[in-house]
């Protein structure tokens, strides 16, 4: 329960913004979200009457009224915004490109699942974006923290497109990079080619992360058989909860995605549902891939406790063979240690001769010796047996 605590605490103060009985399209913004941060680009040409030479233009903490003329200016534009904590850019936002308010209402709600949502003259798409939450413990080179997600919603218009992040920093810096350099079909393709893009960089981030969770179940397989200990089971139990958390993410991707392809829009185009088509392949190998690894890491307690329970025999093994190397030998010395009077025609005459105790030790060797060759030859001790 300590991995899922800053999942369940977000997703806590999520409900609580919003008591039941609140009225549908209601803006509520996390006070504890980062505030706001609006870039926009615009690209693939521009409208009649402009008069401006440039192919692009970027604003960098762009304000609603630079949006506008933006907008006015170019044929496309792209808008993102980083951070939720003021639902009134939101409202202002949505009142410029006529965004839906149910829409704009589950932009402020990070819990959603991946979907994708058809309004009038806009589509409505929510895909979530892989991160890190830092656990406390020292960061791995590979994953630097416990797996989350962030959600990335978006709007796809006519003529524009509209990103709302939960977080700053993205997957999405070689998108802006194609629009910037005006490389491939991004700046000759409408906005829904550049939806497309999104959705690709957003699905190709996940391989990453999946490379790294299949180093760590290497790593912890080699644990689970040559070293086993409590910090392996917990650390099993940590990927396996972290992988459950992507498959909950990808799972309902890859149905958003599906609908992208299946469902006709005359905001996607024909050309761009093709492309749309090498996302949900991508996304379906990497359930193929995420599915492979959850049975791995199930498949990881069984070797564990397999492991343990061998351990276990062998331990158990060696006891049982110095047990009973000990017996026979415990035997003798309590004959011996009777103690009867030597006087009697009856008593132990070793008692009294000078090489009693020697003969003995000899016999207890002899007797010693003889188990040990016995157990080798019987295939208990020695190569395949406790030793190994």
């Amino acid at each position: 329960m300590k991995m899922h605590m800053p999942r369940m605490r977000k997703l806590r103060r999520n409900l609580k913004l919003k008591p039941p009985g609140t009225a549908p399209e209601t803006l509520v913004a996390d006070p504890a979200a980062p505030k706001p941060h609006v870039s926009a680009i615009g690209y693939g040409g521009l409208r009649a009457g402009t008069g401006s030479k440039t192919e692009h233009r970027e604003i960098d903490g762009a304000t609603i009224e630079q949006v506008r003329a933006l907008r006015g200016e170019f044929a496309r534009v792209w808008v993102n915004v980083d951070g939720l904590g003021d639902a009134e850019v939101v409202r202002s936002l949505g009142e410029l490109f006529g965004l839906h308010k149910l829409a704009l209402e589950d932009v402020l709600s990070t819990h959603q699942r991946a979907k994708a949502d058809e309004f009038d003259d806009h589509l409505f798409i929510v895909i979530r974006e892989p991160s890190f939450t830092p656990t406390g413990e020292p960061a791995s080179s590979r994953i630097p923290g416990q797996f989350d997600t962030d959600q990335i919603s978006m709007f796809l218009g006519s003529d524009f497109v509209v990103t709302f992040q939960e977080m700053r920093g993205d997957c999405l810096d070689p998108v802006r990079a194609r629009i910037r350099q005006c490389r491939g079909r991004i700046c000759t393709s409408g906005p829904d080619f550049l939806v497309y893009s999104i959705l690709d960089a957003i699905v190709d981030s996940y391989f990453p992360v999946l490379e790294a969770f299949g180093e760590r179940l290497e790593d912890l397989e080699s644990q689970a058989v040559e070293s086993p200990s409590t910090r392996t089971v917990h650390q099993i139990h940590a990927i396996k909860r972290e992988l459950l958390v992507m498959r909950r993410t990808v799972w309902p991707a890859r149905e958003a995605i599906s609908s992208l392809v299946r469902d006709e829009s005359p905001l996607v185009g024909p050309e761009t549902r093709v492309y749309m088509r090498d996302a949900y392949d991508h996304m379906v190998q990497l359930i193929d891939i995420l599915e492979n690894y959850r049975e791995l890491g199930s498949d990881l307690m069984d070797i564990y406790i397999s492991s343990q329970s061998h351990r276990l025999n062998e331990v158990m093994k060696v006891l049982t063979v110095l047990a009973t190397l000990f017996m026979p030998l415990t035997f003798i010395v309590g004959v011996y240690g009777m103690n009867f009077d030597r006087s009697s025609p009856y008593g132990m005459p070793e008692l009294g001769w000078k090489y009693g105790y020697p003969l003995v030790w000899a016999i207890m060797l002899s007797v010693s010796g003889g188990m040990l060759v016995w157990f080798w030859r019987r295939g208990w001790i020695g190569p395949g047996g406790w030793g190994r």
